[in-house]
């Protein structure tokens, strides 16, 4: 074989993994029971190919990286946290694996949700087979459905928003401004929340991520719950019949000041050590945070003095089609200047739920 791929150029040869040492022996349960990460084991001796190959060998890279002083950007879109994705980013915190998320507001806000009212939600796993009547049922039942998952809005975002509007009140009147996950913070902070008696606190992201202080970043606050209520607050027109609350919208720092807040950080971040990229999902939430290098560079014209991302791992099951960003793969980002041509990067089309516990377990030994 060695003599086939002697024939090759050398640009394709860095593509061929041969078949290198020698096989375990033994079968699979028995060489997990003696290993001392036998999560982690498990993976390398079962996820050899295809997505499950690409999974294993980005939770290896990543690994690396993070041993050797390396950094990591999460971000999270869809309703993930709404799916739980706190049980294994929040750990990844704790250990100090993680160093900046940006998550979609949703994201960052259903995190508090699960926080304060876990034992409220329920689930029907055969969600595709709903009709639209039961759908309207369910709307009509006060039971708003995310794929599989029902979030129950009386028992966190009504808890919750009281003590934001007070937030948000205050701010008002004595003319400060914050960006929106620091007011979230603060119900932390002031003990305004408690955890659901049921659930389990260390399972709640944005917690670990107050307790350890590293920065969140959410772009598109509004295109959230919460956001929209908000934006009500802050609309006067001709259509709100209750005038006796209404918000000035600059008491919520913005998005281009998320952004430019990036500068600092990632240049600040990346002095020292270079910084990985872990996109879960696709959309604005990980579109945002990783312009920051190219508009750092083109923007403020700083070409040859900003590092570049280590390496660019994303995890999603959109095509690559119609302009589709959730589907951009690694090569078009080098397009972008988003990535250099030395820049690791690894497409996982698959579930994240699915991948991402993988890189989770790899990453924290187990």
């Amino acid at each position: 074989m060695k003599k086939k791929f002697d024939q090759l150029s050398a640009n394709l040869k860095k593509y061929i993994i041969e078949e290198s040492g020698k096989a375990a022996h033994g079968s699979v349960s028995s060489i997990v029971a003696k290993s001392k990460t036998p999560v982690s084991t498990f993976g390398e001796l079962t996820l050899k190919h295809c997505n499950g190959g690409s999974t294993m060998q980005a939770a290896l890279w990543l690994k690396h990286h993070l041993d050797h002083g390396g950094k990591l950007v999460i971000t999270l879109a869809g309703a993930l946290s709404s799916f739980q994705i706190g049980v294994t980013l929040s750990e990844l915190i704790r250990k100090g694996k993680v160093h900046l998320v940006s998550a979609t507001a949703a994201n960052h806000e259903e995190s508090y949700y699960r926080y304060v009212a876990h034992s409220h939600y329920a689930y029907i796993p055969r969600y595709t087979e709903l009709t639209p009547e039961q759908e309207a049922e369910l709307r009509d039942a006060g039971l708003r459905r995310i794929t599989d998952t029902f979030l129950p809005e009386d028992e966190s975002v009504r808890i919750m928003e009281p003590h934001l509007l007070q937030m948000w009140k205050d701010a008002q009147k004595q003319g400060e401004r914050y960006f929106p996950h620091e007011y979230f913070r603060r119900l932390f902070g002031e003990g305004l929340i408690k955890p659901d008696p049921k659930a389990n606190p260390t399972d709640c992201w944005a917690f670990a991520a107050y307790e350890k202080k590293i920065p969140i970043v959410i772009p598109g606050f509004e295109d959230s719950t919460m956001g929209n209520i908000f934006a009500s607050y802050t609309y006067g027109g001709k259509w709100r019949k209750d005038k006796s609350i209404v918000l000035d919208p600059m008491i919520m720092k913005t998005g281009l000041e998320y952004f430019t807040s990036l500068y600092d950080w990632y240049q600040e971040a990346s002095k020292d050590s270079s910084v990985a990229f872990l996109q879960l999902g696709g959309g604005i939430a990980a579109d945002f945070p990783i312009c920051v290098v190219p508009s750092l560079k083109h923007d403020l014209g700083l070409h040859d003095k900003i590092r570049d991302w280590a390496g660019f791992i994303e995890i999603g099951s959109s095509p690559m089609s119609y302009g589709s960003y959730s589907g951009a793969g690694g090569k078009e980002k080098i397009t972008w200047d988003k990535l250099s041509t030395s820049s690791y990067y690894q497409i996982i089309q698959s579930d994240v739920t699915v991948a991402f516990p993988w890189i989770a377990a790899v990453l924290l030994g187990l």
